[in-house]
């Protein structure tokens, strides 16, 4: 196989040298053909590297172990077999879980260099062969001989994040810049943009949208690119996760009057995102001291929450699918990938747990979306001043989708959406610290004095069905009180 002839190899392999010892994700040889050897090197190297914080575990062959002299080789691990078998093939059948690894002939200076690039472990130890290995120092040995790295390595595996890890690898520092929208992300935090690339990508570098690697360029990370890609197709991993909107004619999915996909990162491309969500909302017509006046069918503020929440708690992990926004002509419906992970009972009082906490404390720090805990509450709230039924959020398979609806009477709701409405009713009133009366449900379904026996059935049925309970049961019929069924 010719040799490669790439600066940045011989950059990185010149980093790698710096060091007076060989780092735990690092091993020299001079020279290495044992197939059971290599196997356990990928092992060791890949744990080793998530466990000390790096992308990359390194395997270099053509370099003298204790004076880190390159003296070269010609290792080429394309032409090594076991059996009949192809080396690289046997590697990755006994290798678990599989891990990527990819091999790189160096033309360095000093001489030719072979050298196997390892991604770190992600989710669990790799093991070769049906063992786990680690290195300790400049040795290899077996996971399970070391317990305390055992336990620390499992530990880094439960706070690894969707947000670092990496959109794209060994970008130039000239080219971050032509892929990620720089000048939005200064907007939004309103400070100035510093002078020369360097001082931007040292702010990018501070907030961990990008990184710098071992080749002395950078990388990008998902945190970064989802938010402020300026292209999301420029990432392959993340192409999937840009927001469809749908825009349907009627009340069925069977006509579609517009399809758009969003192209930029969830924070470059936000605002521009709910202007176009809101230009096909349709408009209802209220009269107002004989004056009639359009207003949006669907509360703005709850249509910002709700599209902010399904971006932010989606699950990443799934791929080929992504949040998206159905509009119909008597409803709207936000979906995003996974399944939540507090009740769907619990949304309006519950402290919100995202899967991509990085991510949700990024977008609350540019404004855009609610504090903590208040998101939610505010859907509702506008729902009931907009006089709209309550919100239906349904758990599909692997998805969580939320439906508001367009607006309809009190004599036109059915009986489980006046269930509803009352149960969310009585969840946003004990947020309050206050409780659910006959006489705040009737407010909330704006109907007069004359429905008291009507809003009295609503709330006997919200309680047959589990939702609700009366704080006295012996309190008279006028003074009842109710609380969710949680409280």
């Amino acid at each position: 196989m010719p040799s490669v002839i790439n600066d940045a190899y011989v950059t990185l392999v010149n980093n790698l040298l710096r060091n007076d010892y060989e780092k735990p994700w690092v091993e020299f040889k001079a020279n290495l053909s044992d197939p059971q050897q290599i196997g356990e090197y990928i092992s060791s190297l890949s744990n080793s590297a998530t466990l000390h914080g790096h992308e990359h575990g390194y395997l270099v062959w053509g370099i003298e172990n204790n004076t880190h002299h390159v003296i070269g080789s010609r290792f080429d691990i394309n032409t090594e077999k076991v059996g009949n078998q192809g080396l690289i093939l046997w590697l990755e059948t006994q290798l678990n879980p599989k891990v990527f690894f990819e091999f790189s002939a160096i033309d360095h200076p000093g001489g030719r260099i072979a050298l196997l690039e390892i991604d770190g472990a992600l989710r669990e130890p790799v093991k070769f062969r049906g063992e786990e290995y680690i290195r300790v120092g400049e040795h290899k040995k077996k996971l399970r001989d070391c317990p305390e790295l055992e336990r620390k390595l499992w530990n880094i595996f439960s706070l690894i994040s969707f947000e670092q890890h990496l959109a794209m690898e060994q970008v130039a520092g000239e080219d971050v810049l032509k892929k990620i929208d720089y000048p939005k992300y200064f907007e939004l935090l309103n400070i100035d943009i510093p002078m020369g690339a360097l001082g931007i990508l040292d702010a990018l570098v501070e907030d961990k949208l990008v990184q710098r690697n071992d080749f002395g360029t950078y990388d990008i990370t998902n945190l970064g690119a989802v938010l402020f890609a300026k292209k999301l197709s420029d990432f392959s991993t993340l192409e999937r996760k840009a927001v469809r909107v749908i825009q349907y004619k009627g009340d069925n999915r069977h006509r579609t009057i517009k399809e758009q996909i969003g192209g930029k990162g969830y924070a470059s491309g936000f605002e521009g995102l709910i202007e176009y969500i809101n230009t096909l909302v349709p408009q209802n017509e209220i009269i107002n001291d004989a004056l009639r006046t359009q207003v949006p069918m669907y509360p703005p503020l709850s249509i910002r929450e709700l599209v902010a929440n399904s971006l932010i708690h989606q699950d990443f992990a799934m791929r080929g699918t992504g949040p998206m926004v159905e509009i119909f002509e008597n409803r709207m419906e936000i979906t995003n990938p996974g399944a939540p992970l507090i009740h769907v009972d619990r949304f309006i009082d519950h402290p919100p747990i995202s899967r991509n906490e990085q991510l949700a404390s990024f977008m609350r720090r540019l404004g855009i979306c609610e504090e903590r805990g208040s998101g939610f509450d505010k859907v509702i709230l506008e729902t009931e001043l907009y006089q709209l039924p309550a919100p239906e959020i349904d758990l599909l398979e692997n998805h969580t989708r939320i439906c508001l609806f367009a607006h309809r009477s009190f004599a036109e709701m059915d009986k489980d959406e006046k269930v509803r409405a009352c149960y969310m009713h009585a969840c946003l009133k004990r947020v309050n610290r206050e409780y659910l009366t006959n006489s705040s449900l009737r407010e909330r379904f704006k109907v007069d004095e004359k429905s008291i026996s009507t809003v009295s059935r609503i709330i006997r049925d919200t309680v047959e069905y589990g939702l609700v309970k009366p704080v006295d049961e012996n309190a008279a019929p006028k003074v009842m009180r109710y609380v969710p069924y949680w409280a």
